[in-house]
């Protein structure tokens, strides 16, 4: 997919609305519009990604930052046990395709 049809980069530039929970220069984090779990949020890199099957080299830092912030979340709103999920390509339940981290917890 390209950016400019992304619904996340939409996201990110304000043309879409979300509520977001975390803004840094690297990424941001919102609530999931159809959540799994009584807290679903979506930890997106500002960097439009298609998916772990096109990262490339450099791509890892961004990677640690998606890891990080969604340790800087959990902690912010005292979550104490949550888990971290990456869906990969189609087979693997990724829907939209922006790489994202699914922060859940109950």
């Amino acid at each position: 997919m390209d950016q400019e049809n992304c619904i996340f980069c939409k996201i990110i530039s304000g043309e879409i609305p979300s509520t977001q929970v975390y803004s840094d220069k690297h990424c941001v984090a919102f609530k999931d519009i159809n959540p799994q779990s009584k807290t679903h949020l979506l930890i997106i890199p500002r960097k439009h990604i298609d998916s772990v099957l096109t990262l490339n080299e450099g791509d890892e830092e961004l990677m640690g930052q998606l890891i990080k912030a969604s340790k800087s979340i959990a902690e912010e709103k005292e979550i104490e046990g949550y888990k971290l999920q990456i869906n990969v390509g189609e087979k693997g339940g990724q829907e939209v395709f922006h790489i994202h981290v699914h922060l859940l917890a109950n």
